[in-house]
């Protein structure tokens, strides 16, 4: 239980370290990109309303202070346009800054599919449906600790109510 928790929250911390989308991130998490400051993250929301940014190229054209040498940087940092990285620029950013072993920690373990009529365990975790590949963009990651977490919370009330029923 323990793990499942320490993996949810370091998976949590990766996608919010490494990665945000251009479309949908807030002016704080583009500022929190590595190359991105308040003008630019005040340029890209600005001209975000005026539609989504379709791919890299029009991200580009579309915001001033943003050419293609920055744009790989950026992406390199983290920062993604409709869940792409630019093409040229490092898919995962994460294994530049985090070691292989953090990351084969941080990719939800595969756990057998649920059963309807599982009983919680002793410790009171029920078994979630968890993708049997490791996640392997950010979106995923944030996913699965949205997933995982939500099967804490069953499993914690599972156990509450095992246990006001011992009573």
């Amino acid at each position: 239980m323990f793990k499942r928790i320490l993996v949810a929250l370091l998976a949590f911390f990766a996608f919010s370290a490494f990665a945000a989308d251009a479309n949908n991130a807030s002016q704080a998490d583009l500022e929190a990109i590595k190359g991105i400051g308040p003008a630019i993250a005040t340029k890209i929301v600005d001209e975000r309303k005026n539609g989504a940014f379709k791919d890299w190229p029009d991200l580009v054209a579309r915001v001033k202070g943003i050419g293609d040498k920055s744009a790989a940087k950026l992406s390199a940092a983290g920062l993604t346009v409709n869940g792409a990285a630019m093409s040229g620029a490092p898919a995962a950013p994460a294994p530049a800054k985090t070691s292989a072993a953090a990351l084969k920690a941080a990719a939800p373990a595969p756990a057998p599919a649920p059963t309807a009529a599982k009983p919680a365990t002793a410790t009171g975790a029920t078994v979630a449906a968890t993708p049997a590949a490791p996640a392997s963009s950010a979106k995923e990651l944030k996913k699965a600790a949205a997933a995982q977490k939500k099967a804490d919370k069953a499993a914690a009330k599972a156990a509450k109510a095992a246990s006001a029923a011992s009573k």
